[in-house]
């Protein structure tokens, strides 16, 4: 193999690149950025810069308007490694973490233990 590189333009000598320069003015011919809005805003056009009006803050935040705080990572050396995304209601999650939380469980041990209580509660049913 050999150490060269090869070369982008090989054999192309008569690669003439004189006729690209910079402009040495702006173009003339463009209109001036006023002439650019008015003719946009006439023709309904939406501009994509950002509003400057600033919303005012609501007095009485409604309910779903409250932050919640966010729940610390868990991080823990388990085995587990297989994930297992589901959508549920707001309760829902809310009673699986709570339980968890005061069981001193990790999520994937109260998963574990809800599908065994489960099966029980199944098979007991005649």
């Amino acid at each position: 193999m050999s150490n060269s590189r090869a070369k982008l333009f090989d054999g192309d000598d008569d690669l003439d690149l004189t006729a690209f320069k910079p402009k040495a003015e702006s173009d003339k011919a463009a209109p001036l950025l006023e002439q650019v809005r008015e003719v946009s805003e006439a023709a309904n056009f939406r501009s994509r810069e950002p509003a400057k009006a600033t919303p005012e803050p609501a007095a009485n935040p409604a309910p779903a308007d409250v932050i919640k705080p966010r729940r610390q990572p868990r991080t823990h050396r388990t085995g587990r490694n297989v994930q297992f995304n589901v959508k549920a209601s707001q309760d829902a999650i809310d009673a699986f973490y709570r339980i968890s939380d005061e069981q001193g469980w990790v999520l994937g041990e109260t998963l574990e233990r809800a599908l065994s209580a489960l099966e029980r509660e199944l098979a007991a049913k005649p």
